[in-house]
């Protein structure tokens, strides 16, 4: 699919280098010293919950500027149900190229693809100032919780789309993170030693 000077297409094997590179270079420093999510993307190719069809890639000019990927998770219902969800990330645009209308391109098509093959909500951590541009809001209004997090704790990190309206009408309960997301870092340490060293900063307004 093209749109305007970029195109997006599915993820092939011989990208993954390229790929775990992209993402160290987007997150390395913004949340913590360094960064783990190149690892993660890593790791979850090969967890049977990831959705290899929503696996994107963004190129412009010939290059990767942007990736997405989907894992598919539950909400484990108050009633007793466990209602099939997504969950979404590591999605990065760039960092030369950010604030230009990239990653929402990225987004927009990714949730279109999702919806497409019949999925019914996402439900993710991430900023309500940009992904509500896209149809997202708190989850808490969907009466969907955060696994572990005390009942007076801030959950406005926590966001919810249906992809089909009405999905989550009704539904209340506990939303569980995939366990592959979940990586140490001993892991992340080694798997970064194959990339070239960076320095490690601590910065104003990182979470760990």
């Amino acid at each position: 699919m093209n749109i305007n000077d970029c195109s997006i297409r599915l993820e092939t094997d011989a990208d993954h280098a390229a790929v775990e590179n992209l993402i160290r270079e987007a997150f390395w420093n913004v949340y913590r010293p360094g960064c783990s999510e190149h690892y993660v993307i890593h790791v979850l190719r090969d967890d049977p919950a990831f959705v290899k069809e929503l696996d994107f890639v963004m190129e412009r000019d010939g290059k990767l500027i942007g990736q997405n990927m989907f894992m598919r998770t539950v909400i484990l219902a108050d009633d007793g149900q466990t209602v099939p969800v997504l969950t979404m990330g590591p999605i990065c645009i760039t960092p030369e190229l950010k604030r230009r209308g990239y990653g929402k391109i990225l987004l927009d098509y990714s949730l279109q693809k999702a919806a497409e093959l019949g999925f019914g909500a996402v439900l993710f951590e991430g900023n309500i100032a940009f992904y509500g541009k896209s149809g997202f809001d708190y989850a808490g209004k969907f009466g969907i919780r955060y696994h572990d997090l005390p009942p007076e704790a801030d959950a406005s990190f926590f966001l919810c789309r249906e992809l089909k309206t009405g999905y989550l009408t009704g539904v209340t309960g506990v939303y569980q993170t995939p366990p592959g997301y979940y990586v140490g870092d001993a892991e992340v340490e080694a798997f970064d030693r194959a990339f070239p060293p960076k320095e490690k900063l601590r910065l104003p307004g990182q979470l760990f």
